[in-house]
């Protein structure tokens, strides 16, 4: 959807409940062609076909605007996220599930992808925003399937499921970032087997007599230590 489109849209009467989404997406819009930074309230007010002064009715500032389109991305992406495994119980199907979530929902919406991956980011503050509220919400389905995956026998248990669940979530974040320097166009979502391969199989091959990491939760006992014979 464009600038034009949601300009065109807004300029026919708006509900009440519609206006603060139609200012929704006019200002993921607007800050992505042209910058969360060189980008003005006026701006996000047109595009959106509502006076500057509606803008503050729904919104404190342009800053709440761009918070506001991060929360309501990561809810939806929560709400998609645990809908979408709820009736998988496959390990690996359920991380195929959130990831398929995650680049079809980028995939869809390039203005909301470079908001996202570019423009959440230039700032100390919006950042420790990303880091500490529903990012940790979203982390933690993926941490669950995880962890149950480890129960399961399906994943290692001496891989730490927090650790594992970031380097999932920045696996996809990356591929979503990739997404929009590329000149090439193409799906992101096609890469959801690739990424869930690489992530699960990893990169060695099993070899016939190679090293394996000990499962601490399936160590041998050691024998005892056998006393001295006296002489």
């Amino acid at each position: 959807m464009t600038i034009h489109s949601v300009s065109t849209a807004a300029a026919r009467p708006l509900l009440e409940g519609d206006k603060r989404e139609a200012i929704l997406r006019a200002a993921t819009d607007v800050f992505a062609s042209r910058g969360f930074f060189n980008s003005q309230v006026a701006d996000v007010a047109r595009a959106a076909g509502v006076a500057a002064g509606t803008v503050y009715l729904y919104f404190r500032s342009k800053d709440d605007l761009l918070v506001s389109i991060f929360d309501r991305t990561m809810r939806e992406w929560i709400e998609e996220g645990r809908a979408s495994v709820a009736p998988i119980k496959d390990p690996v199907e359920r991380l195929r599930a959130i990831a398929r979530v995650h680049l079809d929902r980028m995939g869809r919406d390039r203005s909301l992808a470079i908001v996202f991956q570019v423009e959440l980011r230039q700032s100390t503050k919006f950042m420790e925003r990303f880091s500490t509220t529903a990012l940790r919400e979203y982390l933690g389905i993926i941490r669950q399937v995880i962890v149950d995956g480890q129960a399961a026998g399906a994943f290692r248990r001496q891989i730490n499921p927090t650790l594992a669940a970031k380097l999932f979530f920045g696996g996809l974040d990356e591929m979503a970032t990739n997404w929009i320097l590329s000149t090439r166009r193409y799906a992101p979502v096609n890469d959801v087997d690739a990424v869930i391969d690489m992530f699960v199989g990893g990169l060695g091959h099993a070899r016939a007599g190679a090293a394996r990491i000990p499962d601490p939760a399936h160590r041998t006992p050691r024998p005892a230590p056998r006393k001295a014979r006296r002489s």
